[in-house]
């Protein structure tokens, strides 16, 4: 096991962690409480106390100043932080510790196993995070794996987890599918275009603020006018802590019910008076239809975006359904409604981690490959990457050259899943300058639209506005819009570099600027007047990104806590 490599999903209301057996299998591992996933819930009791999982989420509303939950929700957020018992925390923080309740538990259940000696820890781990995620939260997901003290070897987008977990990845011919991912906080839709050795992300969208709580808010309404109807009380049994708390979890199982019953009894009691509400199938979709219709609105806008690119909702031949609250009846019943596709439904608490799982497993074996490739050939690892990512070659084609087996565990040749090697994602958003236009109006230049292949490279030209012009300021912004060019308000700014000019340049002075995307989302900007040759380059990393004694202080404080 000290080789082994952990996929986690690090979820908005619940999270899991998993692995790859002897066999070749992906397989969640259970908690202390014996359950496979756990609540991204934290319960900061003191600073060296802190409790994770259903026990924090059990005092959420009994204790709101002392519990966090949906923190995946500001993770990458620029000033976003929490003050708790006088100790300063942000989401990367909160994040840690529900990573270090995934880890410790794992390493105790392995233990019990037998699979895991004293001594030997959870360190390589494989983590997801939503597709429509920048650098900024990529880099902070990474940044809350580093504080709980772990190795996190890749970032990787949910929806391209769910669907190597799906085993659609396994496939001889192309075929697109759509990943409809509503979980506990956030719903990402995700099209995905699928060949025998690439997984291309073709578009992204979602909605970061909804998700299965939303759904559970509709029915603690309901269980509210309906405690009102029956005792004729004027009283909001909302406004009481203790009540609130009990009808909260009532609600959530409520809902799980649903998906199996049609109908729940839900007890509401209330300073002295009792409720006995029956909340229906059917009264809990017309409840909740407004929700559910923003999920189709954001899967159209998703659609519309793809058509930009040439694919179309008619080249979709499946719909996977991920995330727990997409175990609802009424979701598949409204995409078989709304797309004319049966939604497949399997294992949707747990595919996102059994998906990062089985890429953790082959990022090792691929790097085993690459390794043995280098040694009988007498090449360094640098240069057979090098030439494999220059489309020179394949690791299949330079294995079988030097008589290295291509069998993969759990496969039956190196065709299979641990083939997929390249996979292509898409900018979570456009990138762009402010220059002006034409008017002289202050204008943003998108030059990386939103759902652009990774890597993305493009250069245009600027010109400068004055005679003798000293320098050039490159003023980077992100937005949510696919457009050339938009209002600078519809972006937020990512950073300013300075480009100095030189003496007597003249007013139109060409100045061409480059924005480089890399495949893990970072920007590399290059601004250059070519005449005299000056240039400057700036990378735009995370805006409000953890220095390194926050991160370093971040991790003793961690080190020094007790998680339960």
């Amino acid at each position: 096991m000290a080789n082994k490599i952990f996929g986690i999903d690090l979820g908005t209301t619940y999270s899991c962690i998993a692995y790859i057996d002897e066999n070749g299998k992906p397989v969640v591992l259970k908690n202390a409480e014996g359950d496979l996933t756990t609540p991204s819930v934290v319960h900061f009791e003191s600073p060296e106390e802190i409790h994770v999982g259903e026990a924090a989420k059990d005092s959420a509303v009994l204790y709101p100043d002392q519990v966090v939950t949906a923190v995946k929700r500001h993770i990458g957020e620029p000033g976003y932080q929490l003050t708790i018992n006088g100790v300063t925390y942000k989401p990367e923080d909160v994040s840690s510790y529900v990573l270090k309740k995934l880890v410790g538990d794992a390493t105790e259940s392995l233990r019990e196993e037998n699979k895991l000696e004293e001594g030997e820890e959870i360190k390589d781990v494989v983590i997801t995070c939503p597709a429509y995620f920048g650098v900024t939260e990529r880099d902070a997901t990474a940044a809350a794996g580093k504080i709980a003290g772990l190795n996190v070897l890749s970032i990787i987008n949910e929806p391209t987890a769910a669907a190597i977990s799906y085993g659609v990845t396994k496939t001889d011919t192309e075929k697109t599918v759509l990943v409809y991912d509503l979980g506990g906080g956030t719903f990402d839709i995700t099209m995905i275009r699928i060949s025998p050795n690439e997984i291309r992300v073709i578009c992204t969208g979602g909605d970061k603020n909804l998700g299965g709580k939303d759904w559970d808010a509709r029915i603690l309404m309901f269980l509210n006018e309906q405690f009102q109807e029956e005792t004729g009380s004027g009283d909001n049994v909302l406004d009481d802590p203790e009540t609130l708390q009990e009808l909260t979890l009532q609600a959530e199982r409520a809902k799980k019910l649903l998906s199996v019953k049609p109908k729940a009894p839900i007890p509401v009691n209330y300073n002295g008076e009792h409720a006995r509400v029956v909340l229906t199938r059917e009264k809990f979709d017309e409840l909740t239809a407004d929700l559910l219709q923003r999920t189709i609105d954001r899967t159209k806008d998703m659609f519309a975006e793809a058509e930009k690119k040439g694919y179309h909702q008619s080249d979709v031949s499946e719909i996977l359904l991920v995330g727990g609250s997409s175990k609802m009846p009424q979701v598949m019943t409204r995409i078989k409604a709304e797309f004319g596709i049966d939604a497949k439904l399997y294992d949707p608490d747990e595919a996102v981690a059994k998906g990062a799982a089985i890429y953790a497993q082959h990022i090792q074996d691929y790097n085993i490959k690459i390794e043995e490739v280098a040694k009988k050939s007498g090449q360094t690892v640098e240069q057979v990457q090098q030439k494999i990512e220059d489309g020179k070659t394949s690791l299949e084609d330079e294995a079988k050259k030097y008589g290295i087996s291509t069998t993969a565990p759990g496969e039956d040749e190196f065709g299979g899943i641990g083939a997929v090697q390249k996979i292509i994602n898409v900018s979570s958003r456009s990138f762009g300058i402010i220059a002006l236009n034409g008017d002289d109006q202050r204008r943003l230049f998108n030059m990386i639209l939103k759902n652009a292949d990774l890597p993305a490279e493009v250069s245009k030209e600027f010109y400068t506005l004055a005679d003798n012009q000293k320098m050039v300021s490159l003023e980077v912004y992100e937005c949510m819009v696919m457009e050339d060019e938009v209002d600078p308000e519809m972006g937020k700014a990512v950073g300013t570099a300075q480009l100095n000019l030189a003496p007597g340049t003249a007013k139109g002075t060409p100045i061409q600027i480059t924005f480089r995307l890399n495949p893990e989302g970072l920007l590399e900007v290059k601004g250059e007047e070519r005449k005299s040759g000056n240039s400057i380059e700036a990378k735009f990393e995370t805006k409000d990104k953890m220095t390194d004694a926050e991160l370093e202080e971040a991790q003793r404080r961690n080190s020094k806590s007790s998680v339960d």
